[in-house]
This record gives C-alpha cells, sequence and structure tokens, in this order.
C-alpha cells in the first residue's frame, strides 16, 4: 500500500529545523525526512510488528494534518520526546476510515465506518492497566514505551501500527468509535481535534464568571472556544487571532471578542488589567484573566499568558511546546500563578458523570446548533502531500484551518 514515511534522519531533522526559522511558510520536501512509500501491509507483516490477530485493518478514508505533524516537519519536536517514537512513522492519527478485516469477536464487521481514538494505551497493548489508565486517563499512560509494542503514545507516532496518511492502517477494537450514519466524513474528521481541545475544557473548566483567553486561533483555539460553549460555560471568552480569516470563525464559534495580533497593552485593557510601564521588557498587567488557554506553545504565548493573569489565575498549555527559551516567567511565582498542560484525551467529568472525550467529542459534532461550518477548508489526495502540507505551513496564503488527506477517490 502506499504510506507517507516518516524517518529517523538527524541531519535531515536538523535542516528542517533551520530551514522553518528561515522559511517559517515554506514546507522544504527535499529536506524533510519524508517520503509517500509502497510498503507491505497485511496480517503477516503486521504480527511481526507486534500486532495481534484480534486488532482491525481499517482502509482509511480521510485522515487530518495536525499540528504535531508540522512539528517533526519543522524539526520543531522537543529532544525529550525522542523515547516516545519509533521509527520509520507512518504519519497521521486523525483518522476516519471503514473496517477492512474484522476478526470475529471484534464487534466489528466489515464495512463499519469509525473515527479512531489513536491513544496505544495499556489495553490497546494487553498490559494490566497503569495507575492513569484504570481511572480512564490513558492519555497519561506510563507504558507508551513499553517492549511489546513499538514506542510511542499513539497511532501515528510509531512502527507498528502505520498512520493514516495511508491507504490502510491497523487499529485496535478499543480504539474505535463508530460514527453515525447522519454525520459525514468531512465532520467526522474532526473528531480528533474536537477531543483534543475538549479535554483541556473538562480538566479546567472556567466558572460563569471568569475572563478566559483562548490565545491562537488555529483549529485547536477555534474548538476550545466551540468546547467551552458547548459544555455549557457563560464564561466571557477573549480569542486572540493572527489571520482575519480566524478572528471571523472566532467570533462564529461563540467568543465575546476577537483580539488581532494584540499589544500587550491591548491585551491588558481587554482582560480589565492596569498596563505598567517599564523600562525593558514590554510592560506588566495588574489584575487580568482568570483562565488562559494558551494553543500556541511559542515563547512569546507563555509570557503573555503568565502575564494576563490575575493573582492565582491558571495557565493551561494546550499547544505543544518543546522550549521556552527567553519567557519572562516573574509572573508565576509573583501572582501565586497556577501552570498546567494537557495531552491527547481520555475521560473528563460533564454532565454529572464521568465521560469518554472522544465519544463526547463526536456527540458534539452531532449536534446542528455546534458550529462546525468553515473548519475543515482544504483536501488533498495522498499523491498531493507536498501542497497539502505546504497549505499547512502558509496559514496566511492558503486561508487554511484544517486540512485533510481524501482517500475515498
Amino acid at each position: 500500500m502506499h504510506a507517507l514515511i516518516y524517518r529517523k534522519s538527524v541531519p535531515r531533522y536538523l535542516a528542517s529545523a533551520g530551514a522553518a526559522r528561515l522559511m517559517r511558510r515554506r514546507f522544504v520536501p527535499a529536506l524533510a525526512p519524508v517520503a509517500l512509500m509502497d510498503i507491505p501491509f497485511d496480517r503477516e507483516s503486521l504480527a511481526g510488528r507486534g500486532i495481534g490477530p484480534e486488532w482491525l485493518i481499517l482502509k482509511v478514508r480521510m485522515c487530518g494534518i495536525c499540528g504535531s505533524d508540522l512539528n517533526l516537519l519543522r524539526g520543531a519536536e522537543s529532544y525529550l520526546m525522542e523515547p516516545y517514537g519509533s521509527f520509520p512513522i507512518g504519519m497521521g492519527h486523525e483518522i476516519v476510515a471503514e473496517v477492512a478485516d474484522a476478526p470475529a469477536g471484534s464487534g466489528f464487521s466489515e464495512g463499519d465506518r469509525v473515527v479512531v481514538e489513536p491513544t496505544l494505551h495499556c489495553a490497546v497493548r494487553g498490559l494490566p492497566p497503569c495507575r492513569y489508565c484504570a481511572r480512564g486517563d490513558w492519555n497519561l499512560c506510563e507504558n507508551f514505551t513499553h517492549e511489546g509494542l513499538a514506542a510511542g503514545p499513539g497511532i501515528g507516532f510509531n512502527s507498528a501500527t502505520g498512520g493514516g496518511m495511508a491507504e490502510l492502517v491497523a487499529a485496535h477494537p478499543l480504539q474505535c468509535l463508530r460514527v453515525p450514519d447522519s454525520m459525514p466524513d468531512e465532520l467526522a474528521v474532526l473528531a480528533d481535534p474536537l477531543a483534543s481541545a475538549l479535554q483541556p475544557v473538562l480538566e479546567n473548566r472556567p466558572s460563569d464568571e471568569d475572563t478566559v483567553v483562548v490565545y491562537g486561533m488555529g483549529v485547536i483555539g477555534q474548538f476550545l472556544v466551540r468546547a467551552l460553549r458547548a459544555v455549557g460555560s457563560s464564561a466571557r471568552v477573549i480569542a486572540v487571532a493572527r489571520h482575519r480569516f480566524q478572528a471571523e470563525l472566532a467570533t462564529a464559534g461563540g467568543a465575546d471578542e476577537v483580539l488581532m495580533s494584540p499589544s500587550r497593552k491591548d491585551l491588558g485593557a481587554a482582560v480589565n488589567a492596569r498596563y505598567l510601564p517599564t523600562t525593558l521588557g514590554g510592560g506588566n498587567l495588574e489584575g487580568g484573566a482568570d483562565v488562559f488557554y494558551d494553543c500556541v506553545g511559542s515563547p512569546r504565548s507563555l509570557e503573555e499568558g503568565l502575564v494576563s493573569l490575575r493573582g492565582r489565575g491558571k495557565y493551561v498549555m494546550v499547544g505543544t511546546a518543546g522550549s521556552a527559551g527567553g519567557a519572562d516567567i516573574s509572573s508565576l511565582w509573583f501572582r501565586a500563578l497556577t501552570m498546567t498542560g494537557t495531552v491527547y484525551y481520555g475521560h473528563g467529568e460533564y454532565g454529572g458523570e464521568r465521560r469518554r472525550t472522544y465519544d463526547l467529542a463526536l456527540e458534539f459534532l452531532g449536534d446542528p446548533a455546534f458550529a462546525s461550518r468553515g473548519l475543515l477548508t482544504h483536501t488533498y489526495p495522498l499523491h498531493e502531500w507536498r501542497k497539502a502540507f505546504q497549505s499547512v505551513f502558509d496559514k496566511r496564503g492558503s486561508n487554511s484551518m484544517k486540512v485533510a488527506f481524501d482517500m475515498r477517490g
């Protein structure tokens, strides 16, 4: 089958990082260690990689491109994350597929349409649950590097399962959720980014009296605004966007106010903070927001988040970041802030019960009142992977939000 394969190459990784610093909006495929390849993919080859006979083989229909995929292509992943991957990687984890081969007793039949929750947690690996998996927090599983299956926290980041940017992929039945017949693939492919935004909301829900900043209006930021409204939050939501089309979508998703690349003084005014000039460092703020969701994960967004929070406010890192060199973090101790992160999805509290986040994401997407229109902006056949990645690299030029591969043809 044909699949986009990411190989381990330190020289190419560093070269991609250098190119990204010089040409941030340009994808340079000649440097990136990724290629469309024809590889074997059947029960025999999967067994050699530790995939048991109980796993499903899925025919991919659509697969979205995630920011974590771009981090690999930009050479921007943390070096500390290397043990949590295995190579060569079959790229792609935002998967809508149909069952091509379902073993007896799997609970699925050939032709069933599913989305895939990619996490390779204890139960999927056939292990007794670790302390986190035992309570459904499998996004924090302690066995992502267990030797029984190739290292990796999920499909799309390991050498065993293959990835969604391919014709076929392997998935455990526990990872698969049926797509309602009424839901088109173009909507179902948004389940993964919505779940990624929903998890931090379920874990860090603001009170209705709070002022909230959602910094970064890529697709995760867009879904975070929508997730706040979907769970019933009446908090005042201020969105920070870079591009006009992002601002328009943020307003449609329920943001009370949208700021376009604001100065610190402008951000302070929006969160009712008092601006305090400084000789160096861009100024400080007194007072501010109650919760800051950082959907960018850069040194600048980290510093803006900490500065714009009131005393005992909460900073939530949603965007993946490897380093934050140069950020001034004095507000962290000076204002006694809480700082936390979020990763993947598991379970969360909603409606007085503990719900599987991915299942809840599908439920919200199926609600006609949920503002999903305009979030999937581009689709490409797999052989146009260079063009697809370029459209994500250059959001300003392409006006891209969510870009996906379409393998249905």
